[in-house]
């Protein structure tokens, strides 16, 4: 059998419950007795595992993180991206990373209760945000400490979030199209569920109507946030007798699909098509042409998530807030604009 907590503290010539309040740094414990007992647990190559931790200090210093339900959407690289924000603020604050995913017969609200009540994790980031989700049900009745990456529906008053301003970064995107002398514009999303698929619509509409030019239902396509769906949305596009000439895609990895359904039907991009896509993920700049996009610093948003996180779970006294991350149209070739002389324009920026 393996060392347990009472060959330590015998060894040591403390009780059990002396060693546990070791374990969780009980400030009353004297400094002597302290470096007594950890040198024990040294000698004896003493482990306590994170559950035995966990239920000393009422803290399982991990934080969760539910991933999409869809295993193919979080392949896309915003998913890696956020995550690499989230992991390098965890490290530096001490934190584990919990990562849920519903491959079982469990939905987001079921596991998100099992996981919470199991004392697993201190607190949860939700990656994405629908309409109508019951998971924000169960964070607001347990008030639990949990941060949205992402906007909530209006309906959610009390969660906190982290997110961009989508409408206004749509509106530009779809505003520079215009400006570029493009009047018939598409726009390729993700599924209408999705909070950021109807901010993102919902831009590119304000700009459409500030620039008087009329709405055409057929040049939205809704699909999934993957490559796939960004291809046989174009050729649906394309397939119009009055097809558009230029697109905006709601997310680079839709931009990508529909480049390849473009080039694959004979388009040329962007002398025939001009496209922006949304999150300048690396690959943006490595695609042919390099794609036009909207940066919405996608570490520094999962940075932000963790952090606010971790303030909710050390401080749950005081009063936090959401907060909003700037973004920023990033000019390439894709949409026709990128000057190799002079790639800097008014509020763009090239890279």
């Amino acid at each position: 059998m393996g060392v347990n907590i009472k060959d330590v503290a015998f060894r040591a010539g403390v009780s059990p419950s002396t060693v546990s309040r070791v374990i969780a740094d009980h400030p009353r414990i004297s400094a002597e007795t302290k470096e007594r007992v950890l040198t024990v647990m040294k000698e004896l190559d003493y482990h306590p595992n994170a559950i035995a931790r966990s239920l000393v200090k009422k803290s399982s210093e991990t934080l969760g993180i539910l991933i999409p339900n869809n295993i193919e959407e979080f392949f896309n690289p915003f998913f890696p991206e956020v995550l690499r924000g989230i992991t390098q603020v965890a490290q530096s604050e001490g934190y584990d990373l919990f990562l849920s995913t519903s491959l079982n017969h469990l939905n987001d609200r079921e596991r998100t209760e099992n996981i919470i009540r199991s004392k697993r994790i201190d607190g949860l980031i939700i990656l994405t945000s629908k309409e109508n989700d019951p998971l924000f049900e169960v964070l607001e009745r347990l008030k639990f400490p949990s941060v949205l990456i992402g906007r909530p529906p209006v309906t959610v008053s009390s969660l906190l979030w982290i997110n961009n301003d989508n409408v206004s970064a749509s509106f530009e995107a779809t505003q520079h199209l215009i400006e570029l002398g493009h009047h018939r514009i598409g726009f390729i999303g993700g599924n209408h569920d999705f909070i950021v698929t109807q901010d993102r619509l919902k831009g590119y509409q304000q700009a459409l109507e500030a620039a008087k030019l009329p709405f055409d239902p057929r040049l939205i396509i809704a699909s999934e946030f993957i490559e796939e769906g960004g291809y046989t949305g174009m050729l649906r596009l394309l397939a119009l007798s009055d097809r558009p000439s230029a697109i905006v895609a709601s997310d680079d990895v839709l931009a990508f699909g529909a480049m390849r359904a473009a080039g694959e039907m004979g388009y040329r991009i962007p002398e025939d098509l001009a496209i922006i896509g949304f999150n300048d993920i690396p690959l943006a700049k490595l695609s042919n042409p390099p794609l036009t996009t909207v940066s919405v610093n996608i570490i520094e948003l999962g940075q932000k998530a963790a952090e606010m996180l971790i303030r909710q779970i050390q401080y749950p006294e005081k009063l936090h807030q959401s907060a909003i991350i700037s973004h920023e149209l990033v000019i390439r070739r894709s949409c026709g604009a990128w000057n190799p002389v002079f790639p800097y324009q008014p509020t763009v920026r090239d890279r």
